[in-house]
C-alpha cells in the first residue's frame, strides 16, 4: 500500500486509524432487559420515565424519582413527571398544584378499606 493511501478495512470512507470504536448496543440492550427482569415489580415511570436513572430503587431510596434529591437530565417532561406522582393536567388546564394533589390522596383507592386483600371475608358476615 502506498504511504499517502489511508487504512479502511471496513470501507466505509474513514480512516481506520481515527474512526471511532464501534459502540456495542446490545450489551446495553441486554443489561436493560435484565433491569426488567430482575425488578418485575417497578419500572421507570416513578422516575419519569427516565431508563438511566436508579428507578429500581424509585420505591424504597428515591434519590433519582420524580421530586427525589438527584435530578436526573431524562427528567425533564413534565407530563410523565406529573403521572409518576399520580397528578396530570390537560394543555389548557390551569395549575393547581396543591389542590390537585390533595384531592388525588383523599381519593386513593389504597386507603379504602375494600382495597384490602381479605375484604371480602371481613365483610361476608355483616351483611
Amino acid at each position: 500500500m502506498d504511504k499517502n493511501e489511508r487504512e479502511d478495512l471496513n470501507r466505509n470512507g474513514i480512516d481506520d486509524e481515527i474512526e471511532p470504536p464501534m459502540l456495542d448496543v446490545e450489551a446495553g440492550t441486554k443489561q436493560l432487559a435484565d433491569r426488567f427482569q430482575n425488578n418485575q415489580g417497578t419500572d421507570p415511570t416513578l422516575s419519569g420515565g427516565d431508563i438511566d436513572a436508579r428507578w429500581e430503587d424509585a420505591e424504597s431510596g428515591g434519590d433519582e424519582t420524580v421530586g427525589g434529591s438527584t435530578a436526573t437530565p431524562g427528567q425533564n417532561d413534565l407530563d410523565k413527571m406529573g403521572k409518576a406522582v399520580g397528578v396530570t393536567y390537560a394543555d389548557t388546564e390551569e395549575l393547581r398544584i396543591g389542590e390537585k394533589r390533595g384531592s388525588r390522596d383523599k381519593n386513593r383507592w389504597e386507603l379504602d378499606p375494600a382495597s384490602s386483600e381479605d375484604y371480602v371475608d371481613r365483610t361476608k358476615d355483616q351483611t
